[in-house]
């Protein structure tokens, strides 16, 4: 062990330095919690944590080759630094060797994305078509950001991807960037490549699940992968490609504008210009920026959490913001109030052994949803408060720490789902 090298960031080296590197990795223990929150890699993977027992940061480790474990370390910390949708670089460990002296493989660690599930498991539970679109249409966004920032990723697929619960539907994140590569600007010639990666990967990955019997019936692998790339291809024109307005409606840059904000993308830079043939406006993005919704609520709150439900958290404050006595009030003055008198309130009322269970933010998502049905059911609104604890009595104890039913994680465990 004299030759270990560990090359990371410096405040996780005393949790880096507790794990048994002189072991091959597939011989490390991993409990049975974090097993089926693993999905299939090529390589050897285990989620660890380094203190034990069912609280503390989690690892995801995998072993590989050094020019692979370096090369991916860089290129995670540099999407980082861009914000984007990836899973966060810890370190590179080189130098290791068994007790015998041989040489074991180079490991990368990350940090595990919490809440985050790989798409096997999601698949293989109990899902709906609705679920089905949802992951396509996160993969396609996840795509279409990699690819604003420069980034061609070389192996985009369902297995190098963790999805997270936003609101009622879902965030996709990059797990494997070792193919990956920056440009200053990708080509059509680079992004179509990138399709056709994704194309062949999705519905490869979707055959074999349908072969292992767990597919959603009806469900036709490459009609399915097929929809990945087209709302990509929906997606990047909205947002890359110039758009005729009507030169009569006063409001419709600013409808245009707002239809990217509903998007998730804030405009920074827009061009527009007189269509002299046909006398409209012609309206371009030309630098637009992801994350329009967590920003705002971001500085108003200091809450980080996904897109969509930053746009549900975002609503329920207008809505306080809009019952407040004229002349209104610093907006930072309401957030703060909202945030104490609502958003606080409601999380406050958690019991500490439900806590975990679901991402604030998402939970609370689902407590407004919760309200409304409630309210439907009973002809008229019960208030935030009924229906907290009626979703604390009656859903939440049913959930796990990664938003799914215990129903569908017992299905996750069982012989019939692997593959």
């Amino acid at each position: 062990m004299s030759g270990l090298r560990i090359t990371g960031q410096a405040e996780e080296m005393s949790s880096l330095a507790r794990l048994p590197w002189s072991k091959p990795l597939e011989e490390w223990p991993e409990d049975e919690s974090l097993t089926s929150m693993r999905g299939i890699s090529r390589h050897v993977v285990r989620l660890v944590r380094p203190f034990g027992g069912e609280e503390g940061e989690i690892y995801a480790v995998k072993e590989t080759v050094t020019e692979f474990a370096n090369r991916e370390y860089t290129i995670l910390r540099e999407l980082n630094s861009r914000q984007a949708p990836c899973v966060e670089p810890v370190a590179v460990v080189e130098g290791r060797t068994d007790e015998n002296g041989e040489e074991l493989p180079v490991a990368l660690a990350t940090h595990y994305l919490p809440f985050s599930l790989p798409y096997r498991v999601i698949l293989s539970g109990s899902v709906t078509p609705h679920d089905i679109s949802n992951m396509a249409n996160a993969l396609a966004l996840l795509l279409v950001r990699l690819h604003l920032l420069g980034f061609w990723w070389g192996d985009c697929s369902l297995s190098n991807t963790l999805f997270r619960r936003d609101a009622d539907q879902y965030a996709a994140y990059l797990v494997d960037a070792e193919t990956g590569e920056f440009q200053n600007q990708l080509s059509d010639g680079q992004r179509e490549h990138d399709l056709d990666i994704a194309l062949f990967n999705v519905a490869a990955e979707l055959d074999d699940l349908a072969h292992a019997g767990v597919l959603h019936p009806g469900m036709d692998p490459v009609r399915a992968s097929e929809g990945v790339i087209r709302r990509y291809r929906r997606l990047w024109k909205m947002l890359k490609e110039p758009q005729i307005l009507d030169p009569q409606d006063r409001h419709a840059v600013e409808k245009a504008m707002r239809t990217l904000q509903d998007l998730g993308f804030a405009v920074e830079e827009v061009e527009v210009t007189m269509d002299g043939d046909k006398g409209a406006l012609k309206f371009t993005p030309k630098l637009v920026a992801a994350g329009y919704y967590q920003n705002r609520l971001a500085d108003l709150t200091g809450i980080q959490c996904e897109e969509l439900q930053a746009k549900r958290l975002l609503a329920s404050f207008d809505r306080f913001r809009g019952r407040e006595k004229k002349p209104l009030p610093a907006i930072e003055d309401s957030a703060r109030r909202w945030m104490v008198e609502v958003y606080d309130h409601v999380m406050n009322q958690i019991p500490d052994h439900l806590r975990g269970r679901v991402e604030p933010a998402q939970m609370f998502h689902e407590i407004l949803e919760h309200r409304w049905y409630l309210g439907e059911a009973a002809g008229h609104d019960l208030g935030l408060d009924h229906a907290t604890q009626e979703y604390i009595q009656n859903i939440l104890p049913f959930r796990t720490d990664v938003g799914l039913s215990q129903e569908a994680m017992a299905g996750i465990n069982s012989p019939a789902t692997i593959s």
